[in-house]
């Protein structure tokens, strides 16, 4: 089969992965000295480069899964050692995912960010923090995953600061010494590999030279991979590593649901898959005996983030915690070491991601619309807001893991994954964390559409304005803006979960990179 990618003279084809890091790159540098007025300039350019960056890892995927197309493009950094973007699998999944969750929290923001002050400031930081997302998800070896890892810590933080609140900018510090700790670790683990067995390519199976070094000096590769994975579970929030997210949703909305479902928490959990998958391989990583440990862990830390989400009155306090446990599905699937349970947790990825951002738009509209940010304060919400509480009854439903949800897909496979495995005993932490699930998020929807509306603040109600008109008194204006991107999520949720079949779905090319890993 000929496709478009056979089309492109070879000189040009490298250029493919380092166009996509460039488009949200450009899409920064030419907002930045914008004017606060340059509204719709500003808007066109997010969108622009956004729309292309979906279309054109849309037109990638049949060419990487069906057709085995690998673009590269390198470039020296170091001595002996080349900045590399790669096209694979693994690397489209998580790119996908970043660019078309992009796309929306732009719309989304646009919308939120009306009339506040700094816009420029955080669109500009906005791009850059998806450019270093796409440049972690196409890196080729570890200094490439490293050097926009630490790039992602550094543009994320205006981002947690962007309002200026003493509440803010603690959590903003706080969040920086927690990443720059765990950069760190990272660091220092990539140099002593680099040391050992010398520059780290990412490969199925393991990269070059890890597997002597496991079975010639066992210690100092056990060291390398805590260093490694300790560093790259600050982001991805793993017990007891996760105290800088709650905190960090004092952020605008739209970089909450970026640091949930898109960049920082699920750069951690990416790399975490690159380093058991490509740097080490998961037979070295079963000689070094860390398999069960880091399973052990992720589903402690499952029971904890859903443990103290069910305490949580604050909304997104309650979705941060929900996140901590969520996103460790991803490390239990893959660290039981089948491919039913390493599909599942790989699909979990975008899943997730999906779902949690569908929640993250809704908690911004209940607080921008009618001021609500407890559960308590949801009480009637669905008689007042209905599109957007139908849009958040999904994503939970999603998170509890009914059918047909994008959920319930994830956790069928980790279900079956661990049946099969020889830990049968995480099948109970996966049911044990829905039912806490269930006890987190029924509650909110039990007050969306059950209980009675309380202390209504008169400013809301869309008939107490003058001249309009509503069939209910009660009801307040959804601002399209926000509820057009919580729609669009809501919809993929239960899309992805029917057409899960398909080709293409993500679950399909989930199940495809866990067979290329583990056969």
């Amino acid at each position: 089969m000929v496709t478009w990618l056979e089309q492109i003279p070879g000189e040009l084809l490298p250029a493919i992965p380092l166009v996509m890091v460039l488009l949200s790159l450009t899409a920064a540098v030419a907002i930045f000295p914008l004017p606060e007025n340059s509204v719709k300039l500003r808007a066109g350019i997010n969108l622009t480069a956004a729309v292309a960056k979906v279309l054109l890892i849309i037109a990638l995927v049949p060419a990487v899964v069906a057709d085995g197309a690998r673009p590269e493009f390198s470039a020296p950094f170091l001595p002996g050692i080349d900045l590399v973007l790669r096209v694979d699998p693994l690397a489209l999944f998580f790119a996908g995912l970043s660019s078309l969750l992009w796309l929306l929290t732009t719309i989304y923001a646009l919308g939120y960010l009306r009339g506040a002050e700094n816009k420029s400031r955080f669109f500009g930081f906005f791009s850059l923090c998806v450019t270093a997302t796409v440049g972690i998800s196409f890196s080729g070896n570890l200094i490439t995953f490293l050097v926009f890892y630490e790039l992602l810590t550094v543009v994320t933080y205006p981002l947690v600061a962007h309002w200026g609140t003493p509440a803010s900018l603690r959590a903003a510090r706080i969040y920086l010494r927690y990443a720059l700790g765990g950069g760190l670790a990272v660091l220092i683990g990539v140099v002593w590999l680099t040391m050992y067995v010398g520059p780290v390519d990412f490969a199925e199976g393991g990269a070059e030279g890890v597997t002597e070094l496991v079975a010639s000096n066992p210690v100092p590769a056990l060291l390398i991979f805590a260093l490694l994975v300790g560093g790259l579970g600050v982001k991805a929030a793993l017990f007891p590593l996760h105290g800088w997210l709650p905190l960090a949703m004092v952020a605008p909305a739209p970089v909450s649901a970026l640091l949930h479902a898109v960049a920082v928490v699920k750069a951690g959990v990416f790399g975490i898959v690159r380093v058991l998958h490509d740097v080490f391989g998961v037979e070295a990583a079963a000689q070094l005996g860390v398999l069960t440990p880091l399973l052990i862990l992720a589903a402690f830390t499952i029971l904890y983030g859903s443990y103290q989400a069910l305490r949580q009155q604050e909304i997104k306090k309650r979705l941060a915690y929900s996140t901590i446990s969520q996103v460790s599905y991803v490390v239990l699937g893959v660290a039981m070491v089948n491919v039913l349970a390493t599909t599942g947790g790989i699909v979990h990825l975008v899943h997730q991601g999906i779902m949690k951002v569908t929640l993250f738009f809704c908690a911004g509209l209940f607080a921008e619309v009618i001021r609500a940010h407890t559960v308590s304060q949801l009480r009637g919400a669905g008689r007042r807001m209905p599109l957007t509480s139908a849009a958040f009854t999904v994503g939970a439903f999603g998170m509890i893991g009914l059918p047909p949800t994008a959920g319930f897909i994830s956790k069928w496979q980790l279900g079956t994954g661990a049946l099969a495995s020889e830990h049968p005993w995480v099948l109970w932490v996966l049911m044990g964390s829905s039912l806490l699930n269930a006890a987190y998020f029924l509650p909110v929807v039990y007050a969306l559409w059950f209980a009675d509306p309380q202390d209504v603040d008169p400013e809301t109600l869309v008939g107490g304005e003058a001249g309009s008109e509503a069939a209910d008194p009660l009801r307040v204006r959804e601002p399209k803006s926000l509820l057009v991107p919580a729609l669009i999520t809501a919809g993929l949720t239960l899309l992805v979960g029917i057409a899960a079949s398909l080709a293409f779905a993500p679950l399909q090319v989930a199940r495809f990179i866990a067979e290329g890993v583990l056969g």
